[in-house]
């Protein structure tokens, strides 16, 4: 067990809190507000070590995370795509999907879903809503939102392309991902709340000269939208398995390391994220996710 997940499980989050943020013991307790797991790009597949990603390990360190995510107490938990990566053909490819969902589904809660580009790959966009679930009104769906404790959680899928047509079955540059016109008009609709919102996406929105192969085509249309909003807290991002921070107008964009980086046991990369009454958001993160404060701007 890695050292880090054993001092969590004996000490619990506050003790971690105690230990390492030292001032932030008001996001737990009384003051908590949610809780949610998080993981993203496990690329689980039957296949090959190539480089840095281990794709039959995802399998492990997923079982790794359901089971500290079963025992934190958490609302629900989400994958941010990249659930799964290529097969030969479809068959295989949606074997290693119902092998990986199986495992998530062993959550003891509601689990979501965001489409990442590899979940595209030998398969469409139906074929994984059919292989897979998600909550409620969510079900069958690949944009969507939901609302858990007076949060509105949006999903947003990137996975277009430049004409708007879907991904599909490979047909697609990854470098090209695109949130067309009818999604922005229900973002838009969607963001009429004076709710506090938390996005939820595979590709960046925070574009940078670094990370522009990894943002969404259009990434200042969707930005500009949530910026009118004054109230979305923060963006959760996958896609750049090595992990990005940026604030951005008043809002935290944070992208999880991918799970399949590095072998299991030793490597890995989930997190529980929780939000508390006044809005300020601690990442417990376990492996190589670090611990992170985001203090409500």
């Amino acid at each position: 067990m890695d050292r880090r997940i054993f001092f969590k499980s004996s000490y619990g989050f506050a003790g971690l809190l105690a230990c390492h943020h030292v001032g932030m013991l008001s996001c737990v307790g009384n003051n908590t507000k949610i809780r949610f797991g998080i993981v993203t790009d496990l690329h689980y597949a039957r296949r090959p070590v190539a480089g840095t990603r281990y794709y039959e390990h995802s399998i492990n360190k997923l079982r790794e995370a359901v089971n500290v995510f079963n025992k934190s107490d958490l609302d629900f938990i989400i994958e941010l795509g990249d659930f799964k990566d290529a097969g030969s053909n479809r068959e295989e490819t949606l074997s290693f999907l119902d092998e990986i969902e199986c495992e998530y589904r062993k959550f003891h809660g509601p689990v979501y879903h965001v489409f990442g580009n590899h979940d595209m790959d030998s398969i469409s966009k139906e074929d994984f809503l059919k292989h897979t679930a998600n909550e409620g009104k969510a079900k069958n769906k690949t944009y969507y939102s939901f609302v858990r404790r007076e949060i509105k959680f949006i999903v947003l899928d990137a996975n277009y392309n430049a004409d708007g047509s879907d991904y599909n079955c490979g047909n697609f540059d990854w470098k090209v991902a695109h949130i067309p016109q009818m999604q922005l008009d229900w973002l838009s609709q969607e963001l009429e709340t004076e709710q506090p919102v938390i996005v939820f996406l595979h590709q960046l929105l925070d574009i940078t000269q670094q990370h522009h192969h990894v943002c969404v085509t259009n990434a200042q249309e969707v930005t500009g939208l949530l910026e009118k909003n004054n109230h979305v807290l923060a963006v959760f991002q996958g896609h750049h398995h090595t992990g990005s921070y940026h604030l951005g107008n008043g809002i935290h964009y944070f992208t999880l390391k991918g799970m399949i980086e590095g072998a299991f046991p030793e490597s890995s990369s989930f997190a529980v994220v929780e939000i508390d009454n006044s809005c300020n958001i601690t990442i417990d993160g376990f492996h190589n996710c670090e611990d992170t404060y985001l203090r409500k701007s």
